[in-house]
């Protein structure tokens, strides 16, 4: 059973990829460029729900075959929940003041996470309360129809980054229960209890059942 992915981002991909995998051996993960889709793929929702239904409408239209899309967002209570659904591109929503590298610099312009990282570090600086949770909403098209799957952990924002793991924003991220942040476990174990793992969990759960 083939099931496309419709992402361009390879953490991801390697993440649901082991995780389907191994609680389903019928299901096939296909990535976006084993469909010959090489396009950038729309994220203007203002909720990851429109965000993940965005995505994979947009690969179902193309192909018209199973797919799924996941948008995640880490919301810092401190922060009144953001970055949130804006978590990928969060320093580029305030290039200017104080998280914009000077006009001019010859340093390329796109935000990066180390720059998305440093932003919520900075905006964090000095406040006691560090609480925070990442979540994730999957859109399935399955059959013609959507379903929506949802996965959360809850835990806290360290001071400084710790670990060279995951990606995003894994090196400041410490998962409630855990000494170590989500960029200092080892790829198993993170992809056991992560987000992204418990929403996936949900989609392996419905696809068991068909």
């Amino acid at each position: 059973m083939e099931l496309i992915f419709a992402t361009n981002n390879l953490h991801k991909l390697h993440e649901v990829k082991e995780k389907l995998q191994l609680n389903n051996a019928k299901i096939q993960v296909i990535s976006l460029s084993e469909i010959g889709f090489f396009n950038d793929i729309p994220e203007t929702g203002i909720t990851l729900q429109a965000n993940a239904l965005q995505k994979a409408q947009t690969i179902f239209d193309f192909c018209g075959k199973n797919c799924f899309a996941d948008d995640t967002g880490l919301e810092i209570v401190a922060l009144n929940g953001e970055p949130g659904v804006y978590s990928a591109r969060y320093a580029e929503r305030c290039w200017g003041e104080p998280c914009g590298r000077p006009s001019g610099s010859g340093v390329n312009p796109v935000p990066t996470f180390d720059d998305n990282i440093n932003l919520v570090l900075s905006k964090l600086h000095g406040k006691i309360n560090r609480k925070a949770y990442f979540k994730t909403v999957i859109a399935l098209f399955w059959n013609g129809k959507i379903h929506y799957f949802e996965g959360r952990i809850d835990g806290e924002i360290t001071s400084e980054k710790h670990g060279t793991e995951g990606f995003g924003y894994d090196p400041i991220f410490r998962p409630e229960g855990y000494q170590e942040t989500f960029a200092e476990l080892p790829l198993d174990e993170k992809n056991r209890i992560s987000h992204r793992a418990r929403a996936v969990d949900e989609l392996v759960k419905f696809l068991s059942e068909r």
